[in-house]
């Protein structure tokens, strides 16, 4: 992980310290749509529900990977806390791991013409 390029999208940080790390303050869609536009690797997010309906309601998320566990804590932060349209998504993959663990992987709903 630390030999990978990574993104820090935040406005309070002035600096991102972890290895290969490149901080954006501002213009975080803009970026990001530039970013999309270049050649190179997927990207993936990590720990920003924030981050994931932002990029979710415009439209620049291409998968959704949801892992479920098997543990219910009856409290927590919502998945896409922000949303404000409904998002339709269809399953492509469903993977079950020995633990009980789901992976569900979404991509948008595409409509045929």
């Amino acid at each position: 992980m630390n030999s990978k390029d990574k993104i820090v999208f935040s406005r309070t940080l002035y600096k991102a310290d972890w290895e290969n790390s490149k901080l954006i303050k501002e213009n975080i869609a803009e970026e990001l749509i530039k970013m999309k536009h270049q050649s190179g690797k997927d990207m993936i997010i990590f720990g920003s529900g924030v981050i994931v309906s932002l990029f979710a309601e415009l439209g620049l998320i291409d998968q959704y990977l949801v892992m479920i566990n098997p543990v219910i804590l009856g409290n927590g932060n919502l998945l896409f806390k922000g949303i404000h349209e409904r998002l339709k998504l269809q399953l492509f993959r469903l993977e079950i791991f020995d633990s009980g663990n789901l992976l569900l992987s979404y991509e948008p709903y595409k409509t045929l013409v």
